[in-house]
């Protein structure tokens, strides 16, 4: 296992940044439209990458954690551009999943390892932000704090068994193209999960919970269908994640189905936490890498969701302060 990160910016300076601070691996995605991706596009931005020490090794289909709406495919200004895909039976449905098959044989093509994606109709759902250490603000959700008043979601309910019957029709159709081109495709939890079966708006989220992933991956097994590991996104699901997280890696590591990690933590659990710096939350975070490493877990460790700082470039602050941290990390349990 390696670091690695996500979402930074294309140009040079930012690159060169990433090697100085030993950052070598890389999931990276086009800025254009997704209408516009193309194999070559792909290689030109991997050989970028490659010209600074770098390697793209994946990067995300437009199905983010964010509301989806019918019609996303024709505007390609949302960056949720296939998120129709999860709301039923549609001709964008299948207009959208033809083009994430053409979108896997280009990655395959470009020489990238895999893809990662989200499955979520309602976003991402946060309550109001807390305060935490100095003041930096943090990402919280407490379930009983939602807007109960939206009622039913506009693109209509979807319980437990309705979300896996759309989730296994992606998978039947997705999956064979995957293993024709050797692309691993990692799904990303919902986050945050509320519970296996309950619902909000009359929504089911059940690729927010552990044993939701336990179906998924028995839905369609393949060493192409995994999981973009959100280490956060797991806590977050459980009563008590600092004693529970560990079993959770190591059913799926064991089985080879953590594609990549988000490795963040977390105060709080089920319906109610926030989001902190990785020294200081519930999880264990040198007791986790080690799990990864006792699984044969061989791909990316990545920060995510680095709490809001004050100060210019507080991004970029937070997650060099993250990189250092996985950096001193993997050298302990490398070491020992």
């Amino acid at each position: 296992m390696y670091i690695g990160t996500q979402g930074v910016p294309h140009d040079d300076d930012s690159l060169k940044v990433l090697s100085q601070l030993g950052v070598n691996n890389i999931a990276q995605s086009p800025s254009e439209p997704w209408s516009e991706w193309s194999t070559d596009l792909l290689v030109s931005m991997r050989e970028k990458c490659d010209s600074y020490g770098i390697r793209m090794e994946m990067m995300h289909l437009p199905l983010s954690g964010r509301v989806a709406i019918p019609g996303n495919l024709d505007n390609p200004q949302n960056e949720n551009e296939a998120g129709a895909i999860f709301l039923g039976a549609s001709d964008e449905r299948e207009r959208a999943i033809d083009r994430v098959c053409e979108t896997i044989r280009m990655a395959g093509e470009a020489g990238l390892r895999g893809l990662m994606y989200n499955i979520t109709i309602l976003g991402h759902m946060r309550t109001e932000s807390t305060k935490g250490r100095g003041g930096s603000e943090l990402s919280t959700f407490v379930f009983d704090e939602l807007d109960q008043s939206k009622g039913e979601f506009e693109q209509g309910a979807a319980d437990t068994d309705t979300m896996f019957e759309r989730i296994d029709y992606w998978l039947q159709k997705v999956i064979p193209v995957a293993e024709e081109y050797k692309v691993q495709m990692g799904c990303h939890p919902s986050d945050p999960g509320i519970g296996m079966n309950n619902t909000y708006r009359g929504v089911a989220r059940p690729l927010g919970m552990p044993d939701g992933f336990k179906k998924f991956i028995e839905l369609y097994d393949s060493p192409y269908n995994g999981l973009n590991f959100c280490q956060g996104c797991m806590s977050e699901a459980l009563e008590n994640p600092g004693e529970e997280i560990f079993d959770v890696i190591r059913y799926f590591g064991e089985r080879k189905k953590i594609f990549n990690v988000h490795f963040r933590n977390i105060k709080g659990g089920l319906n109610n936490f926030s989001e902190v710096f990785p020294d200081e939350g519930d999880i264990d975070m040198l007791k986790a890498l080690q799990v990864y490493k006792d699984v044969g877990y061989e791909y990316m460790i990545m920060p995510d969701h680095v709490p809001r700082m004050s100060g210019p470039a507080a991004r970029e602050v937070g997650f060099a302060y993250s990189y250092g941290y996985i950096h001193a990390a993997m050298q302990v349990v490398e070491s020992s």
